[in-house]
C-alpha cells in the first residue's frame, strides 16, 4: 500500500515506516501531522483525488528538523573583475509516515 501526498509544494510517494526529507513544516519534534493525499493505491485498486481523495489519510511523526547541504553559488562577469559567491542551506523537516488510511 502507498501513497501519494503533497506537503510544501512537492509531491512524495510515501509507505508506512518511510522517513524523508520535506520542506521546512512548522511543528514541534514527535508531533504527528496529517498530510494531504493526493493518491492512494491499495494493492490493485488506485484511488485518484480531485484534487485530494476524500476520507483518506496519511499520519506522519516529525523525527528532526535541519539544514540541507550547502549550495554553492557564484556569479562572474569576465573581463571586468566582477566575481560574486554566495551560498545557501535549505532547512528541512525529517518525518516517518505512521499509518496510511
Amino acid at each position: 500500500m502507498y501513497a501519494v501526498v503533497k506537503t510544501g509544494g512537492k509531491q512524495y510517494k510515501v509507505t508506512v515506516g518511510e522517513k524523508l526529507n520535506v520542506e521546512q513544516i512548522p511543528a514541534e519534534l514527535d508531533s504527528q501531522i496529517e498530510l494531504e493525499v493526493l493518491m492512494i493505491a491499495d494493492g490493485e485498486k488506485v484511488t485518484v483525488g480531485a484534487p485530494t481523495v476524500a476520507g483518506a489519510k496519511v499520519v506522519a511523526k516529525v523525527v528532526a528538523h535541519g539544514r540541507g547541504e550547502k549550495v554553492r553559488i557564484f556569479k562572474m562577469r569576465r573581463r571586468k573583475h566582477y566575481q560574486k559567491r554566495q551560498g545557501h542551506r535549505q532547512n528541512f523537516t525529517r518525518i516517518e509516515i505512521l499509518s496510511i488510511a
